[in-house]
Formats: C-alpha cells, structure tokens, sequence
C-alpha cells in the first residue's frame, strides 16, 4: 500500500484498560513494537493500562461509549466515535481485541475501509457459558468475521472451536499462542525456598468466568497436616462475596486477599505453587507467568488450558467442577516439596521452548505484514 509516513500506523482496539490477559498482552506488543510502528491505542474503560502505556510514550484514546455490556445506543455512538478517530489518525492497521471491541472495532474499520484484524482471547461462546449468550455472540462473530483480514486465536482450542461453529474458513483463522517476556533469576530464588508453610497463589479477576468459590470451599476440605496458605491476587466484582464466603468456611486464617497488584512476577517468585480454577479460558497468560516463574500449576481442564499444562508432568489438568479431584491434586502438591520442584522445572523449560514473548512478537508481525500487503495490492 501507498504508506504515507516513515512508519505504519496501527491501532489497537480494546474496551477496558484494567489489569487483564488482552490489556498485557496489547500492552507487551506496544512496548516492543513502538520502535518500528506509529503505535495508538483506543479504550472505552479508563484503567492502568492507559497509565502504563502513557508511560511509554504511548498515545492512547479514551472512547466513552466502548463499554462491555450490550447498549444499542452506546454501541451505535461507539462506532461513531470509533469512525471518526479513525478518520482522524488514519492508520495503516487495526488490531481489535476482545469480543465486544473486536465486533464494533471490526464494523468501524470496514466503513473506514482500513484493514483490520482480530485477536480472541477466549470466545465468548465457549463451552460453559450459558447459551443465549453463546448463541448470539456465535451469530455475531460470524458476521464480523467477513470484515476482517485474519483472526487471530490464542489457543488451538479456540481456533478449532470457532471452525465448529462455522464462525470462519480455515484460511481466515491462525492460532498464535500468548508469550510472555524472559525474566532473569525468576527461577533461582524458587529452588532455594524453605519455608514450611506451602504457599498457593491465584491470580484472576473475580468475575463469572473464574471459580473462586469452587478452590475456597475445597480449602476448607483440605486433610494435610502440613502448613499452607492461599493468596489471591485480582480485583472484581464477585471479590467481597468470596471474602464472605471464607469467614462462612472458617478458613479466613488459610486465605489471604491482596488484590489488584502489579507485581504479580515478585509474588509469584516467592510462592510454591500456582492454582487456577475456572469455568471457562481462552490461553490464560496467569498459567504462563507461574511456569516462566517455575512453577508447578493446578488447573481446571478448560479452553486452551491443556495446551500449557502437561497433566502429570508439568503439574495437573482437573476437570471443571470437580471438587474432589481438586482437593486430591492440592493435597499432592501441599505434601510433596520434591514434586512441585520437579513439576516447576519441567513447567519452566515448557516455557522456554513454546510460550516466549519473543516467539510470540515474531509470529504477530508477520500477520500484520501480511495483512498490510495484501491491503496495498
């Protein structure tokens, strides 16, 4: 294409800026992309990704009307706004993320004839969430589906899903596994930790799609007469509902609640192990995180999470709802120093060899490259 600058344009579509999976994920591609691209950022929700990437140097927009939940008035003045920011930046690229921003981000740059991709993290029809809700989002992803270059998956799980329901063709569709960033001695400090009591942490929002409630009632089930405690990290919500919750269990003395924090490697550098129960995923970064931190993860068997977690190896696969299988694999990991240490080793070279960053950024640019070519020809 005729690019009118030294650099292309490109901008990234999202409705919140709070602390989640998409917000890092645009966030680590903007900070690594910011040398070689004129990089803008469009969010309906003000949050810390919108300081964070500020930070950066970053230009980010704020579309009021972009907010998560259906309005047909909100959505129509969205496209508005969105229409007329395009207009205005006139970028090469779109890069939309997220249901509700990928379906009016898709609808904006088909009027503004910009060429535009879409990353899912995670389907909004998706096994376990109730069906009226799957069934129009599956109407409505295969409607924005015509208007975009490539869509992007981040699991095989979902690419095979949005196949099955007829959401695109194959050759539409790819599936780029989420990456996070090296970090140095993450691994070091882990295999040289001694305490006695055993520590879990949680990392997740308090929302629908997580099962807070499912891990606090099986930790008031738990048997072993070895210390532990589990920490939660995230905000939502559901979170003072399941602060409720464990003072009803009596486990307030086995529970510790910080959060939305943004040190998330730290904490998780000084616990033992990482636990994630859910009732639905895309590829969850949280999991990537634990086993870059070497960590040996416990997690419910949903979406693309069997793609990071190797049952048995680099830590266990439960299924969704499964209390007692839960329990058993929890207490596994509380009795067995040597297992977690083994587990988090494995988890780590998992990491190195298929869910770095760097092999993420790579696979990325080339979509977008291809994406911007064909627009030009």
């Amino acid at each position: 294409m005729n690019n009118r600058r030294n650099r292309y344009r490109i901008l990234y579509i999202i409705t919140q800026g709070i602390l989640g999976g998409a917000q890092t994920h645009i966030r680590h591609l903007c900070e690594n992309l910011k040398e070689d691209f004129d990089i803008h950022v469009a969010v309906g929700v003000y949050g810390p990704l919108v300081d964070n990437l500020s930070n950066e140097g970053i230009e980010v927009h704020v579309v009021p009307s972009l907010v998560r939940p259906i309005s047909f008035w909100k959505d129509v003045s969205a496209v508005r706004e969105l229409v007329d920011l395009i207009h205005s930046l006139q970028p090469d690229l779109i890069s939309t993320h997220s249901s509700k921003a990928g379906i009016l981000g898709r609808l904006s740059a088909k009027i503004c004839g910009v060429p535009v991709i879409f990353t899912a993290h995670g389907w909004a029809f998706t096994e376990g969430v109730p069906p009226t809700k799957r069934k129009i989002y599956i109407f409505a992803e295969r409607l924005a589906a015509k208007w975009a270059k490539r869509i992007i998956c981040v699991s095989d799980y979902d690419r095979r899903l949005a196949l099955h329901y007829g959401v695109t063709s194959s050759d539409k569709i790819i599936t780029i596994h989420n990456g996070m960033p090296l970090l140095k001695n993450i691994v070091a400090e882990n295999l040289y930790k001694k305490n006695n009591q055993v520590e879990f942490l949680m990392v997740a929002r308090f929302t629908q799609p997580k099962d807070h409630e499912l891990l606090l009632r099986t930790i008031s089930r738990l048997n072993s007469t070895n210390g532990y405690i589990f920490t939660f990290v995230g905000d939502g919500e559901l979170l003072d509902k399941a602060k409720k919750l464990s003072v009803e269990l009596g486990i307030e003395n086995k529970v510790c609640f910080l959060g939305a924090r943004e040190d998330v490697p730290e904490l998780l550098n000084r616990v033992d192990a990482f636990v994630l129960t859910s009732k639905w995923e895309g590829l969850p970064r949280s999991i990537i995180e634990a086993m870059r931190a070497g960590l040996p993860v416990i997690a419910s068997d949903v979406g693309g999470v069997s793609e990071l977690v190797e049952e048995g190896i680099t830590g266990y696969l439960v299924p969704r709802d499964d209390a007692d299988t839960l329990k058993d694999r929890l207490e596994t990991l509380i009795d067995n120093s040597q297992l977690r240490l083994q587990m988090g080793m494995a988890g780590y070279q998992r990491f190195i060899d298929k869910f770095t960053f760097e092999r993420m950024l790579k696979e990325t640019v080339e979509v977008y490259e291809e994406a911007l070519q064909k627009h030009g020809n």
